[in-house]
């Protein structure tokens, strides 16, 4: 049962909810605005006015005091060092509550809380269009005095209004043409952003095609490299197997001169023998590539050289042996 039971819990518990306000009054004197629910503002409001009222005497007790609740130092002191001296003329009601719509989704009501005296807008419309008089429900004698006075007062206000207000927009003058110079200055950076990144793109660019040109060329390099190296390879080659049919041409007329030599010693006839008969039959010789018909013709060639020989031989052998019986013969007659 909710018998005595009349502050908003918030739906949370006790230390829940203290921590939350505490948070939540720390943040409103940091910021001097913050954004919440209406229920969160309304609870709000009486957790930080009795601290600021308290933070008007600035004593080491009511430090203390306000950091039991607030439990943020850097709070605590700007609620002592800037707060409280704007605020020191003021008798409560330190904080305004603005409403703002209801959220999406839970429908919930929205609304800003500010602390007054830091919101300079209202402050100084407030403060040009108050009127310094005194209330009374009793009805005055109007006198010329007094009209002359009201008239004297009445033409004052009116031109400190006017005054008021043409300074109010010679400020909102100079406020838009800063607005104005930071704007271009804004968009000039913007551009010569813009433009720097557009030429450090190009020179990327640029020197992204010249490293493939470089890469090309290399290319081109190494296949000319191979193709040269490949014809170097097969001159070498030519150049061997020339040099190696020169070899055996070599060989193959060595061994001609070679041979004809002992040809010709066999062919001469000894002294005191009778030439032979046998005729010779002399053969083309065959082109000096072919050596195996070279050496079978060799062959033929001593072969019958030999046959010649052991026929002269056998000649002179038998003309001995007539002219011995001959000798024998005559030395009988005799």
């Amino acid at each position: 049962m909710r018998h005595g039971k009349k502050f908003n819990h918030l739906g949370r518990t006790k230390p829940h909810r203290e921590a939350m306000l505490a948070n939540m009054a720390s943040s409103l004197v940091k910021h001097k605005k913050i954004n919440t629910t209406l229920a969160k503002a309304k609870a709000l409001r009486g957790f930080i006015e009795p601290l600021i009222t308290k933070a008007k005497s600035d004593t080491t007790h009511s430090r203390r005091m306000v950091f039991r609740e607030l439990k943020d130092k850097f709070a605590v002191t700007e609620l002592f060092r800037d707060v409280a001296p704007k605020i020191a003329d003021r008798p409560g009601g330190y904080t305004r509550i603005l409403k703002t719509g209801r959220r999406l989704g839970d429908n919930a009501e929205m609304c800003f809380i500010e602390l007054v005296d830091f919101n300079e807008i209202r402050t100084s419309d407030q403060a040009a269009t108050t009127e310094t008089k005194k209330r009374t429900r009793r009805g005055r004698k109007k006198t010329d005095s007094d009209s002359e006075s009201t008239v004297d007062v009445s033409t004052d206000v009116s031109a400190d209004v006017s005054a008021d207000v043409s300074a109010e927009a010679t400020a909102k003058e100079e406020a838009t043409a800063k607005e104005e110079a930071t704007a271009k200055e804004e968009a000039s950076a913007e551009s010569e952003a813009e433009a720097k990144e557009e030429a450090t793109a190009k020179e990327e660019a640029t020197t992204g095609k010249d490293e493939d040109i470089v890469k090309d060329a290399e290319i081109v390099e190494e296949v000319t490299d191979q193709k040269e190296e490949a014809k170097e390879d097969t001159s070498d080659t030519e150049v061997v197997e020339e040099s190696a049919d020169t070899k055996t041409d070599e060989e193959v007329v060595e061994k001609e001169s070679s041979e004809e030599p002992e040809t010709k010693t066999a062919e001469e006839p000894k002294a005191g023998e009778e030439e032979p008969v046998a005729e010779t039959t002399e053969e083309p010789t065959e082109a000096p590539e072919e050596e195996p018909a070279a050496e079978a013709k060799v062959e033929e060639e001593s072969a019958s050289e030999d046959t010649s020989e052991e026929s002269t031989a056998s000649s002179d052998d038998k003309a001995g042996d007539d002219s011995s019986d001959e000798d024998g013969k005559e030395k009988k007659e005799g």
